[in-house]
């Protein structure tokens, strides 16, 4: 209540000095152009706090909640506590059955008791060491067994350049590269330019071509195994998920394996010498080529599945202005974790408790402007996803199943990871990794820039927005779902730390004065999004 009362005090001063203001010093624009909307933000910014945030996050990544995981009790203990507290803030029910929660069906997949198995020329091979396969990107299949390997390049098939065409790999087992040719002064054959292509940032694509050719198996030779088996270890330990029935059903990618590089030395045998000739030939003239290995090869990929119930948890908050509450801000955060392996609990007090009690407290920041005739005047969806451990499953669905037409949601701001530092910022809390701000809209961009420099005063770090983040958390965190659809979007996060995906992840370790900064920063780019007269424009291509 003392809190209550200080914010609305302050918010009366503010309102007293806007009006003996001038009509030139009282609108943003004057002190910068990006911020355009005339409405007193700083009152209910205040109310953002690190105090509000830690009891919150003392909740989300407790032991009663036990990690969260999608499918499980604790996550859904972590939905109705949200949900609570969207109610509490008046907010309607506008999901399933009258509820806070748009309900979504996942499959959980698993290999079938260790049944993964590889075997080359006689020696078997250990799964989540020497190579990963993914059960959600495999059809069921009993034991496969090739003589021949057939190496294909990059697996591209693309007018600029394909490694398939004049070649027959139907029913065949192929050995590709997970990037593209670059030639070299660094730039890709594709592209032209240092920039790679989608090519190498999604692997899914060269399944997808793969599958389309007839190849039996895909083995993509992974430069950093031991990076890819740490990334799957958690999930694949327990199980992965999609969405509905699961699995592959419509066929959708060839079967497929990442392989270290020793393993692929196994494969290429006595032809070394030939292969790799022939790949740097490719590098240097931007010209496909093939080779083909005799190697006794066999895999079985065999699944189990499971059906499991998550939720969306949906806070929705109507704008005031009758002409353009139709247009929807989206502000997200995934709440789910990676739950129990055995006694340990993965607490998730930084991915994303941190993340999801921003999104509540800014929830709660915009609701009390509204209670005091200062309401936005576009609407604000606060959108807590579950499934993103699992692969996005969450904000896929609802890009998928919107609640609101896309084509009327002006952008989406994400949250993920924001209450501890990474090595690189270690000992200076004052910074924020900003992600895909500029991929579809240079507005956006620019009105995060300005909001920071006329509020926050954080330094801004673009270093994983980069097209060749060898990270691609760009492609790692739910804003993707929207910007894939077309939806401008930005990704706030602090970078990876040496409890990320580890049981220590714990409430004790959250720099919460450092959540507050970001929180309030996050609140003024939404404040102006949802505000301005001028929906923000998409005038980048991104590819």
């Amino acid at each position: 209540m003392k809190k209550l009362l200080l914010a609305t005090a302050f918010a009366a001063s503010q309102l007293a000095l806007l009006a003996q203001m001038s009509p030139e010093n009282a609108v943003h624009k004057d002190y910068n152009p990006f911020l355009t909307c005339t409405a007193p933000g700083a009152p209910y910014a205040a109310t953002i706090t690190a105090e509000d945030m830690r009891s919150y996050l003392s909740v989300l990544a407790s032991d009663e909640f036990e990690g969260r995981e999608t499918g499980e009790e604790g996550q859904r203990k972590a939905a109705d506590f949200i949900a609570a507290h969207f109610e509490k803030l008046g907010l309607p029910k506008i999901g399933n059955d009258g509820s806070y929660f748009q309900k979504i069906a996942f499959t959980a997949e698993s290999w079938d008791n260790g049944q993964i198995e590889l075997t080359i020329n006689g020696e078997s091979y250990r799964h989540l060491s020497d190579f990963v396969s993914f059960p959600s990107a495999n059809s069921n299949r009993e034991r496969f067994a090739t003589e021949q390997v057939v190496f294909l390049g990059y697996g591209i098939d693309d007018p600029k350049y394909s490694d398939y065409k004049g070649v027959d790999v139907k029913d065949k087992t192929i050995l590709i590269y997970m990037d593209e040719p670059v030639d070299n002064a660094g730039n890709s054959w594709l592209t032209g330019t240092p920039e790679l292509s989608p090519w190498s940032t999604d692997w899914h694509k060269k399944l997808e071509v793969a599958l389309q050719h007839g190849v039996a198996t895909v083995l993509l030779i992974d430069a950093d195994i031991k990076k890819t088996v740490g990334e799957a270890r958690k999930t694949l330990l327990s199980s992965e998920m999609r969405m509905g029935e699961g699995g592959n059903p419509e066929g959708r990618y060839a079967n497929n394996a990442f392989i270290s590089s020793t393993l692929a030395k196994e494969i290429v045998g006595k032809k070394m010498k030939k292969f790799v000739k022939l790949r740097d030939g490719i590098k240097k003239s931007g010209k496909p080529a093939h080779l083909d290995f005799p190697c006794r090869l066999s895999m079985v990929q065999k699944k189990n599945k499971r059906q499991l119930l998550g939720a969306n948890v949906l806070g929705y908050l109507e704008g005031s202005d009758p002409r353009l509450k139709d247009e929807v801000v989206v502000v997200s955060a995934h709440y789910d974790h990676l739950g129990k392996k055995g006694p340990a609990i993965y607490h998730g007090a930084d991915d994303n408790g941190s993340g999801s009690s921003t999104v509540m407290d800014i929830a709660q920041a915009f609701v009390q402007a509204k209670k005091e005739g200062h309401g936005p005047r576009r609407s604000i969806l606060f959108l807590l996803v579950s499934g993103e451990e699992k692969g996005l499953l969450g904000s896929e669905y609802y890009s998928e199943h919107p609640i609101f037409p896309l084509e009327k949601t002006v952008a989406d701001v994400n949250v993920d990871m924001i209450g501890r530092t990474d090595q690189k910022h270690d000992g200076n809390p004052n910074y924020i990794y900003v992600i895909g701000s500029n991929r579809l809209s240079t507005e956006l961009h620019d009105i995060n820039e300005a909001a920071n420099t006329e509020y926050a005063q954080l330094e801004l770090d673009y270093t994983f927005n980069a097209k060749n983040d060898p990270n691609r958390f760009y492609y790692r965190s739910d804003h993707y779902n929207f910007a894939k659809k077309g939806i401008p979007s930005i990704f706030y996060f602090s970078g990876v730390h040496k409890d990320y995906h580890q049981p220590s992840d714990t409430v004790d370790k959250i720099m919460f004065d450092k959540m507050e900064r970001i929180g309030r920063l996050i609140f003024y780019t939404t404040w102006e999004l949802a505000n301005r007269e001028q929906r923000i424009r998409v005038n980048v291509k991104d590819e």
